[in-house]
């Protein structure tokens, strides 16, 4: 079901990231970690679809979808950022396989991030965040989408790496085999994967390796 929903407030997270909070439809409802599809309402764009997750709480009395911008194309993200408060939205039925089964291991890259934030931010609401860790993938600290909110949830269960940059507090490198290694007590929790596919792929294989269960590693299909 098709929805227009108006734009109430745009604001900037990171240099190429904002967050688009944006009007209720009565009786809309989604879970933590889904998605819907998105549309501008303006001509020519309305039947150009894109996936966003929704990043608030189901309980807030507006949706909210944080969106990066990519300038290698112009595209519809490129449009969105372009948009101010008054602009319409069109947004369906919501949808989405990254759902809470329990606590375990947060491995996103980049705005891979997204369908983790309303978990988290759940979760941290209802005092449930005990038991779970965040690995958080990015080019460069200026890159990391929400840091300072994460932080202060899951304090030292929050651990980012950077892989184009070195600098004091974070760690350097990449999601490898050797970084789970040294940072994975436990292989029979569950984890939830989310960030470029190839990365979803080389992860969820890497953790099968390393003794995950098939069915406890979480991904976007």
């Amino acid at each position: 079901m098709k929805n227009i929903v108006r734009l109430l407030e745009i604001k900037a997270v990171t240099h190429d990231v904002k967050y688009f909070r944006m009007e209720k439809p009565d009786g809309y409802s989604f879970t933590p970690g889904q998605a819907t599809d998105v549309a501008i309402n303006k001509p020519g764009y309305g039947e150009e679809k894109r996936p966003f997750t929704f990043t608030a709480l189901n309980a807030a009395p507006y949706l909210e979808f944080t969106i990066k911008r990519y300038t290698d194309h112009h595209g519809v993200t490129e449009q969105l950022h372009q948009l101010q408060p008054g602009d319409e939205l069109i947004i369906e039925d919501a949808w989405g396989a990254i759902e809470y089964k329990g606590p375990g291991y947060f491995i996103a890259g980049g705005a891979g991030i997204t369908p983790f934030v309303a978990i988290l931010r759940s979760l941290h609401k209802e005092n449930k965040l005990a038991g779970n860790t965040l690995f958080f993938s990015n080019k460069t600290a200026a890159d990391i989408i929400y840091e300072k909110e994460l932080t202060e949830m899951l304090g030292t269960q929050a651990i980012y790496l950077l892989t184009k940059e070195n600098k004091a507090g974070y760690q350097s490198g990449y999601l490898d085999k050797n970084f789970f290694q040294q940072n994975i007590t436990d292989f029979h929790k569950h984890f939830y994967v989310c960030g470029p596919d190839k990365m979803v792929q080389d992860i969820t294989e890497l953790l099968q390796q390393l003794g995950a269960d098939v069915d406890a590693v979480i991904f976007e299909k």
